[in-house]
């Protein structure tokens, strides 16, 4: 079974699904891997370390699809819609295609890539279980964003983040705001906290104020009545438009205390909430900044661009979109390693199993056979899991 690996055609995207440390194992699952020229390049991995690792180069892409049994790739159809539909027409019926795709912001782009008839895993989906932390894709990959975007903050506050005892006098700490303390926040926490920071960190399930406060920052507690705050997998739930209002009023003067905010929450599926205000960035103080996390979603400020450096009254305001990219080294060998495991957990006997008992198997998978099978996305699109096959996650 032939492992195929192009390179990324997003935008600025700068990682590969596959780095050469990993070839090994799926060499040794007989499988043969074989990558386009170059598609590690920008990641730092050159063609001549694929090739000593035992993988196979083509300059042609259109070869890659043509004939490998299993795509790999960081952004599918999906999460690269403008440009990765010029992969559609090279994709055949029975091909597996593993990566990121949003099927849950993109259901109609999951519906097309079934109708091409392959058999379509979206790692976001990965079930939040202990058996499948070795694959947890977006974890890894929120390790990555939650420390470059404490290094963008720290790079454009007019101020250092450390206190210093100098001949000149004492520089007092920076003060730094996380909001949302999943694994992006907990690690802009920890990133933070090493350079000198004083940190206070905000989520809305009350159950991370340990994890908080073992990174060394300080919980803030608004006094709000949360009721079922995370669903099942873990992750924050939506609320209801009144709590957010209320979370917005309790929020703005440890938001105007601050010299920096990040924000990280997202709900998977779902437009950012608006978490900060323009009256509550008009409270803090000039040279302040703010690094949007979830602009790609929305933004969890209503004043954030995507992409861009804005200022409003002083207050810097960053609204990057796909950090991990940014760090595409490090970013890559954890990605690589996340979807060689899943690969590996398919595969049985040197060809891919599809049990769909297995909740791994089962939650991840997006299409076969031509149409959607995952309920989630069905659901979306308004249309029944097909055939006998119910998917749920």
């Amino acid at each position: 079974m032939i492992v195929g690996i192009p390179s990324e055609t997003f935008p600025s995207e700068r990682r590969v699904a596959v780095v050469p440390s990993v070839i090994q194992s799926l060499i040794k699952a007989r499988l043969e891997v074989l990558i386009q020229a170059g598609a590690g390049e920008a990641a730092g991995f050159p063609d001549a370390t694929y090739i000593e690792s035992g993988a196979r180069i083509t300059e042609s892409r259109v070869e890659i699809f043509r004939s490998a049994d299993v795509i790999l790739q960081v952004r599918t159809f999906g999460a690269n819609v403008e440009v990765g539909r010029a992969d559609l027409e090279l994709l055949r019926p029975k091909q597996i295609v593993i990566g990121l795709s949003e099927p849950l912001s993109e259901p109609k782009a999951a519906l097309e890539l079934a109708e091409c008839g392959v058999t379509a895993c979206s790692l976001e989906l990965m079930p939040r279980i202990t058996r499948a932390q070795s694959m947890d894709v977006l974890s890894s990959m929120a390790t990555v964003a939650g420390y470059k975007a404490v290094l963008l903050a720290a790079e454009t506050l007019p101020r250092m983040f450390p206190m210093l005892m100098t001949a000149a006098g004492t520089v007092t700490p920076a003060r730094v705001l996380i909001i949302g303390a999943g694994v992006a926040g907990l690690q802009a926490i920890a990133t933070a906290r090493r350079l000198g920071a004083r940190v206070d960190a905000y989520d809305v399930r009350p159950a991370v104020k340990q994890q908080v406060e073992s990174l060394g920052a300080t919980f803030v507690d608004l006094q709000l009545e949360t009721e079922g705050a995370e669903d099942k997998s873990g992750y924050a739930k939506t609320q209801d438009d009144s709590f957010y209002q209320r979370q917005q009023e309790a929020m703005a003067k440890v938001v105007a205390n601050a010299n920096v905010v990040i924000t990280t929450a997202l709900v998977p599926g779902k437009k950012a909430p608006i978490l900060i205000t323009e009256a509550m960035v008009d409270g803090m103080e000039p040279g302040s900044v703010i690094v949007d996390m979830a602009a790609e979603k929305g933004g969890n400020c209503e004043l954030t661009k995507p992409n861009q450096a804005t200022t409003h009254k002083g207050v810097t305001l960053l609204g990057p979109t796909n950090l991990p990219a940014t760090v595409p080294y490090h970013a890559s060998q954890m990605y690589a390693k996340n979807i060689t495991t899943f690969l590996l957990h398919l595969v049985k006997e040197g060809q891919p199993e599809f049990d769909l008992n297995d909740q791994i198997t089962n939650e991840t998978l997006v299409s076969k056979d031509g149409a959607v099978v995952h309920a989630r996305v069905c659901e979306l699109l308004n249309q029944p899991p097909s055939g006998t096959e119910r998917i749920s996650n």
